[in-house]
């Protein structure tokens, strides 16, 4: 337990206070000193006083007149006393008294600025642990640190915790990625060997098979390239005003023949709703959205997509199901990459885990978010919030 705190506040106050209380600290001892001095002077000169000189000074003290020859003889007694030398011991006593007040207030001057550049000193330690790679490092805000400095500090942590969780993600990433890659790309070799090899035959079939490998690669590199684009913020680099409703419509026209081999029954409300948009990018979140419907709300066998002009002028793309819906707890991963809500899914049956991190990339890069919640009568609904440039 440190035996001096600091309270939080600015530094600019406190170093005035310091300086205030050294400064009254300083006069202070010097006056005593004086005062003490004079006392010891004056009692010393009662002393060496003849005994009658001595009680007149002490009735002039307590406001008592003496008689005459008393006072008379006190007066000539004080006339002999060596003025000079008297003034000369005073000032002595006032010089060393100033003095050892200044080193005594250099002496707590240090313990203070110590105490203050404590925790600046632990910054630096922990920094140095930070620039080696170390991203768990984290400094603790003493109650004695000035409010600059416990700013500083939890600055510092959330930073060094923004770190750690990107250098978590990243490692996470890094082997999803390879993960991702490795199945599509082991099939890839061994079927193309096995064809080199005879033991496959080159037929339209195989090559059929392989180009859908192919393609699932091309899925996962456009998603990570997505997700780059959007961390860097050029995701979005060319919008226009368009009605969001007609880019929608495309969309599910062109997706149709999935739909209808996930048996899903497609229903729409699509609204006219003009924003400035990046068109491309709309029409890739709204596939993916689409495609996740596909995977997962295939058994409820109905799909509703809808669109709507908001009366802030921001746009809604709403999509509503019957399956089974989003699992407890989604809301803190859900927009993970690489997140699949059963661990038990593979890449084949649960896609590649982008899709709705791509999905709140290209929201965000928009201007808005990405909603997800379960419907009460069931299934889940999941929108696309944008808002005007």
């Amino acid at each position: 337990m440190r035996l001096f705190r600091l309270p939080s506040l600015p530094l600019a106050t406190v170093t005035a206070i310091i300086i205030g209380v050294m400064l009254l600290l300083s006069v202070g001892m010097t006056y005593l000193g004086a005062i003490w001095y004079s006392d010891y002077l004056e009692d010393s000169i009662i002393e060496n006083l003849p005994s009658r000189a001595a009680a007149a000074y002490r009735d002039l003290d307590n406001g008592v007149v003496p008689d005459q020859d008393s006072l008379k003889l006190l007066l000539a007694n004080l006339n002999g006393l060596q003025e000079e030398q008297t003034d000369f011991q005073l000032q002595l006593l006032i010089l060393t008294c100033g003095l050892l007040s200044a080193l005594v207030c250099a002496i707590i001057g240090i313990f203070l600025s110590r105490q203050i550049a404590r925790p600046l000193a632990e910054l630096t330690s922990a920094a140095d642990g930070l620039k080696s790679g170390d991203f768990s490092v984290s400094v603790t805000a003493s109650r004695h640190a000035t409010r600059e400095v416990a700013s500083l500090m939890d600055t510092f942590n959330a930073l060094a915790a923004s770190l750690d969780s990107m250098e978590t993600r990243l490692r996470f990433n890094n082997m999803a990625v390879a993960h991702e890659l490795r199945t599509p790309l082991t099939i890839l070799r061994g079927s193309l060997q096995g064809m080199l090899d005879g033991v496959f035959p080159m037929d339209r079939k195989m090559i059929s098979d392989l180009l859908l490998q192919v393609e699932g690669l091309g899925r996962v590199v456009e998603d990570l390239r997505t997700l780059s684009l959007a961390i860097g913020q050029k995701l979005v680099m060319e919008r226009e005003r368009t009605d969001v409703s007609q880019v929608v419509e495309a969309v599910l026209t062109s997706a149709k023949p999935m739909l209808e081999t996930s048996t899903l029954t497609l229903e729409t409300g699509l609204q006219p709703a003009f924003l400035s948009v990046d068109s491309p990018r709309i029409r890739q979140a709204v596939l993916a959205l689409l495609e996740n419907a596909s995977r997962y709300a295939a058994d409820g066998n109905w799909l509703r997509c809808e669109t709507e002009q908001l009366p802030d002028e921001s746009v809604v793309i709403r999509f509503l199901d019957r399956g089974p819906g989003f699992p407890e707890g989604l809301d803190a991963v859900a927009t993970n990459p690489f997140w699949r809500g059963d661990p038990s899914r593979s890449r084949a049956t649960g896609g590649t885990g982008l899709g709705l991190s791509v999905v709140q990339a290209i929201a965000v890069a928009h201007g808005g978010h990405l909603e997800f919640a379960n419907r009460e009568g069931g299934g889940a609904m999941v929108a696309i919030h944008l808002r005007p440039a």
